[in-house]
């Protein structure tokens, strides 16, 4: 099996790179300039120039608050290049496996969303993630679009190494606690993905498999949770015992807002596919393990 990743240096392109390899997978990623989603001939050149088997989108512009000044370049890559990627996957009789975001809800439900929950993004992120599914599932019906949540990983700029480098600058740390999702580990996406991808190529008519699916990790937490626990787990590293102190949303004001509810409910893609992602405190302490 080949697969084409659109992105190079992303915590979710590169554990599917280190996931791929684990497992013998064909895998090529491809970022700027090779394969710029803003620039449709690269976009036809990596496809015509790799022939993959499938297609997988882990790029996207992902600076949430940025965004909300920014909307252009937003809706640039993650709907139109999106959507070209799609399109040109397409042409060559390839399906794409299309990565998204819990950022598409507005948080407002009780209870963890499921697929076909109504959308309503707040912000532009989410508008802009939520327009790029819209162009994925026109541009090729053989699609699979996962909505995921709060990755992290071992490598770039994430919720995890952020609180790891907090303690030890900080004598106290202050977390939202008021909000609520799933951490997802980006190498237990990677996983599920590449399982994901090697039953679309066995079976490649299973038009009953086309469609949206949320995928990540099992079980929910706030932020306040999830640094604590990131905390007590790379104390062996050195880390700092600092204490945490819960704080609400109010107190710590973004430009753009995050949903309350982040919480995905994940069964389809079990009952599907029969991939589940492990739990998000194996994801940390998976993830601390690789720091050290």
């Amino acid at each position: 099996m080949k697969i084409l990743v659109a992105g190079a240096q992303g915590q979710l392109a590169r554990a599917l790179g280190e996931q791929a390899t684990r497992d013998g997978v064909s895998v090529t990623m491809m970022g700027r300039p090779q394969l710029d989603l803003c620039d449709k001939a690269t976009i036809a050149r990596a496809i015509g120039m790799t022939a993959p088997d499938i297609v997988v989108n882990a790029a996207a512009y992902t600076a949430v608050d940025k965004a909300e000044g920014d909307a252009a370049a937003a809706f640039a890559v993650n709907r139109d290049g999106a959507g070209a990627l799609a399109a040109a996957a397409r042409a060559h009789a390839r399906p794409i496996i299309h990565v998204s975001t819990d950022y598409v809800f507005d948080g407002t439900k009780q209870g963890a969303y499921v697929e076909d929950d109504p959308v309503g993004p707040t912000g532009v992120y989410g508008r802009s993630k939520l327009e790029g599914e819209i162009a994925v599932a026109a541009a090729n019906p053989q699609h699979v679009i996962l909505r995921t949540a709060w990755v992290y990983s071992a490598h770039g700029h994430n919720f995890l190494k952020t609180i790891v480098r907090l303690a030890r600058e900080r004598p106290e740390l202050r977390v939202v606690v008021d909000q609520r999702g799933n951490p997802t580990y980006a190498p237990h996406l990677a996983d599920a993905i590449l399982a994901i991808a090697a039953q679309l190529r066995a079976e490649p008519a299973a038009a009953k498999r086309w469609g949206i699916y949320h995928a990540a990790g099992t079980g929910d937490t706030s932020w306040y949770e999830f640094a604590s626990a990131i905390i007590a787990a790379a104390g062996p590293l050195g880390v700092p015992q600092v204490p945490v102190k819960a704080i609400s949303t109010s107190d710590y004001p973004t430009p753009a807002r995050r949903p309350a509810n982040s919480c995905l409910d994940c069964s389809k893609l079990a009952r599907i596919f029969g991939v589940r992602l492990p739990s998000w405190r194996q994801g940390v302490a998976e993830c601390i393990a690789r720091l050290a």
